[in-house]
């Protein structure tokens, strides 16, 4: 028996979206959803109370930061990650898969879950390479048919990671839902490393599903999501939802990283495969037009950590979705809120020009505002999107 049950509610007669409830042992997650990024127990500058009135339903962690430090036992003698962080509704926790990629495919270059033709100017794309810890190991990640050995980005700390130990791990958290161990590979990948890596990924998907399903105290309380594989290419991201999905998983995860196209074509073959009455979550996606495109195609559950980080580089959404960088001389006497029609905290209480003051004077507070605000953004596209669906089928009743 899994800890979580999902239902359709409504469904699109436009597009393959559909709007649904995930029920956890923590509370419903009404999807589609946007899941913020708490990487380390944490969404960076936040607090619980600021996430609950954002309307934030989820929150996912970061099997390989908190494997590290504070280390999973830590965290379930503390009573599980819930009680840890203060946050009493659902969690997800990743499996660590991304993290194997940045620190051995993506060793030495800065990588995210889009690909590099895709990416702005001024973003900062995700990494955990460390040049001093290379210069002290050389290679941080070693890739293997049993899993992955590699050096802490934090110390330099020899760790090892099968599918068993991170599903182990993910117990100890006692997050609501996570996801199998996977290798994740760069968007620009050959077919031939394509297909090594999503086969072994589906060999560890199946050794994950076993472990879970092997602690009967955690199966009752936890869902396992199994991940999809493949890149680029047509053949290989059905082949992997389709092996997937045989393997009965509680929901599935959509991973690699992406061109922005993608979002039309690999993940649309990958939810013509999957079963249609469990969710599906794209893993690393965020930005407000890839959000609209994925509901289109089906995805429930979106997680990304760009609207927070963008939030601490001083850009933040303004109307329409429109990106401004509040640091930018226009703003700094203008006594309008970042966006008028915005319900936020930052927006009510506050103007565009004391944000940019906070963050020409480098004031902490500035990028928590900003983090609010872009937060609340992406939380309320969602859910309008939600609700857009749910009153479209009402209509056609």
């Amino acid at each position: 028996m899994s800890g979580i049950t999902f239902e359709i509610l409504a469904r699109s007669q436009h597009s393959k979206a559909r709007a649904g409830v995930i029920h956890t042992p923590h509370g419903v997650i009404e999807t589609p959803a946007f899941v913020a990024v708490g990487t380390k127990a944490t969404v960076k500058g936040v607090t619980v109370p600021m996430l609950k009135d954002i309307g934030l339903s989820t929150i996912i962690a970061n099997t390989y930061h908190l494997h590290l430090q504070p280390g999973s036992e830590i965290v379930q003698r503390a009573g599980g990650l819930h009680t840890f962080m203060g946050w009493d509704k659902p969690l997800l926790t990743d499996s660590g898969g991304f993290q194997v990629f940045s620190l051995g495919a993506a060793y030495g270059r800065t990588v995210s879950k889009i690909s590099k033709e895709d990416l702005e100017e001024d973003t900062t794309a995700a990494s955990v390479y460390d040049p001093d810890v290379a210069s002290q190991h050389g290679k941080l990640a070693v890739i293997d048919e049993e899993g992955v050995s590699f050096t802490s980005h934090i110390d330099g700390s020899l760790h090892r990671f099968t599918p068993e130990r991170s599903v182990e791990i993910q117990h100890r958290l006692g997050a609501d839902l996570f996801f199998a161990f996977d290798e994740c590979t760069a968007a620009e990948a050959g077919h031939e490393y394509q297909r090594e890596a999503m086969e072994r990924t589906h060999r560890w998907a199946m050794r994950s599903l076993t472990a879970h399903r092997q602690n009967l105290d955690a199966r009752r309380k936890q869902g396992i999501f199994g991940i999809v594989q493949g890149g680029r290419f047509e053949d290989l991201r059905r082949e992997s939802a389709r092996a997937l999905a045989g393997m009965d998983f509680d929901g599935y995860g959509i991973g690699g990283s992406y061109q922005k196209v993608d979002i039309d074509t690999a993940v649309g073959w990958v939810i013509d495969e999957l079963p249609d009455e469990r969710p599906r979550h794209l893993l690393g996606i965020g930005e407000p037009e890839d959000l609209r495109r994925g509901i289109e195609q089906g995805v429930d559950l979106f997680d990304c950590v760009q609207p927070t980080r963008l939030a601490r580089t001083g850009v933040v959404y303004g109307p329409n979705g429109t990106k401004l960088s509040i640091t930018h001389a226009a703003y700094t006497e203008d006594t309008e809120p970042i966006d008028a029609t915005c319900e936020c905290y930052t927006c009510r209480h506050h103007t565009r020009m004391y944000i940019a003051h906070l963050f020409r004077a480098r004031e902490m507070l500035g990028a928590t505002l900003a983090s609010i605000h872009n937060l609340h953004y992406l939380v309320t596209l969602v859910r309008r999107e939600r609700e857009r669906i749910l009153v479209e089928s009402e209509s056609l009743r």
